[in-house]
C-alpha cells in the first residue's frame, strides 16, 4: 500500500514542480503530513528530486538561449558554501524544530504571496 501512497504523493508534488511553482512547498508537507515521513527525510527526498529536474531545466534554458553566464562565478561559490552550511545545520537540528520552521516559512510565504496579489496588482 505504501508504494501506491508514495506514488500518488509524488504525482501531487511533481505536478506543481513541473509547472515551476516550487514543488518542495507541496512535496515536503505531503510527505510529512500524509506519508508520515520524518521532516529531514522529506527534505532530503525533495532535494534529490530537484537535482535531475534542475539538469533538465538547465538544458532546456540553454537550448532556448535563456542562460546568462556573466558573473556566475560570483554566485556559485557562496551558493555552494551556504548550501553546505544549511545542510549541516539541518542535520544538527531536531526534526520537530525543522517542522515548525518550515511551517513558519510556508505561512510567511503565503502572507507575502497574498500581499503581492492584493496590494501590488496594477488596476486594469
Amino acid at each position: 500500500m505504501s508504494f501506491y501512497l508514495y506514488t500518488v504523493l509524488g504525482l501531487l508534488g511533481g505536478i506543481p514542480a513541473g509547472m515551476g511553482m516550487g514543488g518542495g512547498t507541496v512535496t515536503i508537507p505531503l510527505l510529512v503530513l500524509v506519508g508520515g515521513v520524518e521532516q529531514k527525510i522529506a527534505q532530503c527526498a525533495n532535494l534529490f528530486a530537484f537535482l535531475p529536474m534542475s539538469l533538465f531545466a538547465l538544458k532546456t534554458h540553454s537550448e532556448n538561449g535563456l542562460l546568462r553566464t556573466k558573473g556566475i562565478g560570483w554566485i556559485i561559490f557562496p551558493a555552494a558554501l551556504l548550501s553546505l552550511a544549511g545542510t549541516s545545520l539541518a542535520v544538527a537540528l531536531p526534526s520537530a524544530l525543522l517542522k515548525r520552521a518550515f511551517g513558519g516559512f510556508l505561512i510567511g510565504l503565503s502572507f507575502v504571496s497574498f500581499y503581492r496579489e492584493i496590494f501590488t496588482k496594477k488596476s486594469q
